[in-house]
């Protein structure tokens, strides 16, 4: 295991300030992981509670500077780290540059442990979980699974299920398995949307039509290459399957223990959004909506689509009926 060599500090750049009183650190996981952390203490008066930021595969901390800050803001602290395989956490095989995981339950215990030992001691109640792709889907299980942790589970664009598969998430599981079974699990596969941000890239790219947001993730990379992946692995892909296998089960709805809000964007490429919709629509508690004009990375993108996000995520949490989701 090949953990971090630069620390866990944080990136800062003028385009990207570190959100005010920030602290960063480890902590080891239960099966000796090391991830980076960050919390954020609320701002303004009042307190409203913790958001634990679980982000998207690829992604790290200081993406989601300008997020936190929003959510401080509306007074409330916020909790995130970086993913096993990714980030400044602990990479799981020799190549750093590869998104690995065998399991997908390993990020189950990321999200636990984290809970356990930073969030309880060190952060406000109550709790809610906002989940972004990757992340969303770690979310969605999160739900079925402890109804104590989060009052609250806010999604963007969750990973229900990949675009552009060739077979069904069923037959795609049993083939990608069927390489793992063969000794192929770290061998990276994927398609364009797969890649790291780099500055050619903006131009038809499938995560946000903010340009500056675009470009910021950019050169946070360039000022610490280090936290850079590249391609997930067939280890990757067969776990992220097999739970999205669970989460379009007939009886996942009924397994949801906590209320769960969906925000898919319209023109999301990376994930599908017409399986997301039919996930939204069997909900029991909870509700969907898909954004217009919107593509995958819904936080990262142009100001009007953030502001319908917001207002979906404040509605929410604070159950005001002016906002009736779908």
């Amino acid at each position: 295991m090949d953990a971090t060599p630069t620390g866990h500090e944080f990136v800062h750049l003028e385009t990207n300030r570190i959100p005010k009183g920030a602290r960063s650190g480890f902590f080891s996981t239960s099966d000796n992981v090391r991830l980076r952390y960050g919390l954020f203490p609320k701002l303004g008066d009042g307190a409203r509670g913790t958001i634990v930021l679980v982000q998207g595969r690829t992604e790290f901390i200081e993406k989601y500077f300008e997020t936190i800050s929003d959510f401080q803001k509306r007074g409330f602290a916020v909790a995130t780290f970086d993913l096993r395989g990714q980030g400044g956490s602990d990479r799981l095989i020799g190549n750093r540059r590869h998104g690995h995981v065998e399991d997908f339950d390993d990020y189950w215990t990321d999200l636990h442990d984290f809970h356990k030992m930073i969030v309880l001691p060190d952060c406000p109640p109550p709790y809610y979980l906002v989940g972004h792709s990757t992340g969303g889907l770690i979310g969605l299980l999160a739900a079925t699974r402890d109804r104590l942790m989060f009052d609250r589970v806010f999604l963007s664009s969750p990973m229900v299920s990949l675009s552009g598969l060739p077979f069904s998430l069923k037959w795609s599981s049993r083939l990608v398995d069927a390489a793992r079974f063969l000794g192929l699990s770290t061998m990276p596969v994927g398609r364009r949307e797969d890649r790291a941000q780099t500055e050619a890239g903006f131009e038809g790219n499938p995560l946000t039509s903010d340009r500056a947001r675009y470009m910021r993730s950019v050169e946070i990379l360039k000022a610490r290459p280090d936290l850079a992946i590249g391609l997930p692995t067939l280890g990757w892909i067969g776990s992220s399957l097999a739970a999205m296998r669970q989460a379009n089960g007939d009886d996942f709805p009924s397994r949801l223990k906590i209320p769960v809000f969906i925000c898919a964007a319209a023109l999301d490429s990376v994930v599908e959004t017409s399986a997301t919709e039919a996930l939204g629509l069997r909900l029991r508690a909870g509700h969907h909506v898909v954004i217009g004009g919107a593509r995958h990375e819904l936080f990262m993108e142009a100001d009007p689509i953030r502001e319908q996000v917001f207002a979906a995520f404040d509605a929410f949490v604070t159950e005001q009926t002016g906002y009736a989701g779908s």
